[in-house]
Order: C-alpha cells, then structure tokens, then sequence
C-alpha cells in the first residue's frame, strides 16, 4: 500500500493537524492554490516526494516576491501512477461547477481518481470511476467547517479513503470517516 495525503486550497497556511497526516504518508499531493512556498516546505511526506499543480490564485502578485520562481515550475495538471490506478490532479478553476464531477469523468476517463481543489469543498465522489476527490481547505480560508484533507491508501487491488476535517476552535481534535472501494 501507498499513503497519499491529499490537500488543497491552503492560501499560504498549511494547518498543522493537516501537516501532522501528510508527515505519516509516502506521498503528498497538492490540488493547488499553495499560496507560497512555505506551504510546499512544510508537505513532508516519508518520501519527501509533493506533487502540486497551480490553482487560480497561484499568481505573481498573490506570492511573496522570494517565491515567485516555483511558479513556472509548477504544471496545471499533473498525473502520477499508483498501486492499482492512475491519479490526475488539477486544480479545477477551469472546469465549469456545473457538472463539474462528470465534466471531469469525461476528460479523464483513464483515471483511477481525480484530485481538484478551488471550491474550498470537502468532496468524496466515490460512487463512481473514476472517483472525483476535492480535499477542502488545508489551511484557514473558507474552510466551512474547519480544515479538511484525504489520506488515499492505494494498493494494486484495492483502494481506500480516510477523509479528516478538523474542527476550528481545537488544534488537537480532529474526526476522520473511512471507506474502501475494491
């Protein structure tokens, strides 16, 4: 099995209930809208391996000046391959809401999951292949109750999702619900 920790949407603050996930993953994704390069320090998986993709707010004049460079090396979508499947993550600003989960079925018809970000909405689509996956917002912004994030476990036959949010008002709680999918 391989631990991927899947956030979004953290604007420039990673919170550390999030980060604390991602430190007992192998691999970190990011659906975009970082906000700086503190955030993408801060995403230490056992791996050390982050992949991130740029959100809509990913711009120059919304980065601190010193981390401006890691803009033009960050893709607006990226893919890596899995135990069991492939994972697409883009951030999704440029899919319409409407129908946005089939939208994104149909362009990515080969994947096992889609990551996306931006609506700051803790999403879980699983119903479905592939499964359409919005972590909600890591950091402090927009969170609608509290910063969220997946931890995919990814095996060649079998995938399962933990998804977290935690509350708010305590940096120590944190409530979690888990499904598999064969």
């Amino acid at each position: 099995m391989l631990r991927v920790a899947i956030v979004a949407d953290t604007h420039g603050q990673l919170d550390a209930r999030v980060a604390e996930l991602v430190a007992a993953s192998d691999l970190a994704v990011h659906g975009g809208d970082i906000g700086n390069a503190g955030v993408l320090a801060a995403l230490q998986p056992r791996s050390g391996r982050v992949l991130a993709v740029l959100g809509n707010n990913d711009v120059a004049d919304k980065w601190p000046a010193a981390d401006r460079y890691l803009l033009g090396r960050l893709p607006l979508e990226t893919t890596e391959d899995l135990p069991g499947g492939r994972l697409v993550v883009v951030h999704g600003h440029h899919t319409p809401a409407k129908d946005r989960h089939e939208r994104l079925r149909r362009r990515f018809p080969d994947a096992r999951a889609i990551v996306y970000g931006h609506s700051h909405r803790l999403v879980a689509d699983d119903l479905a292949e592939p499964w359409v996956l919005n972590p909600g917002a890591a950091g402090r912004q927009r969170t609608y109750g509290g910063p969220s994030c997946m931890v995919l476990d990814a095996g060649p036959d079998r995938w399962a999702l933990a998804v977290h949010r935690f509350p708010r008002a305590s940096p120590c709680a944190g409530a979690s619900r888990r499904r598999a999918r064969a």
